[in-house]
């Protein structure tokens, strides 16, 4: 019997999984990641499809340019900056996260089992 290959979403809550807190990573490295060079827009779409209480800290997904996803002031923006927030990351004047300070390179995702 061969073992059934993860979903595409499977694989990417894999990897947002492995990014330590006060970490973030982009929504293009999550997709390489994940073995999807192109994929920034599906894993979007998977942190979009979340249930509510999940294990998944999506809130560590931000955007190339450094921000949280969403419109500035909406709940979704508003809550995951307070995530980030807690998590000891700092956003500057224009909202951004420096990603050479806070962002995760994921080195040890190749390493892990499974993988």
């Amino acid at each position: 019997m061969v073992a059934e290959a993860p979903s595409v979403f499977e694989q990417i809550y894999r990897v947002v999984r492995c990014i330590p807190p006060g970490r973030v990573a982009t929504y293009g490295q999550v997709a390489r990641m994940a073995g999807m060079p192109r994929g920034a827009r599906t894993v979007g779409w998977a942190m979009h499809s979340l249930p509510e209480g999940t294990d998944v800290p999506w809130h560590r997904v931000i955007n190339a340019r450094g921000t949280v996803h969403g419109p500035p002031g909406s709940h979704g923006a508003l809550l995951q900056r307070l995530l980030l927030e807690e998590e000891g990351i700092a956003f500057d004047e224009q909202g951004r996260i420096d990603l050479e300070r806070y962002g995760w390179c994921g080195l040890d995702w190749a390493e892990r089992p499974g993988r």
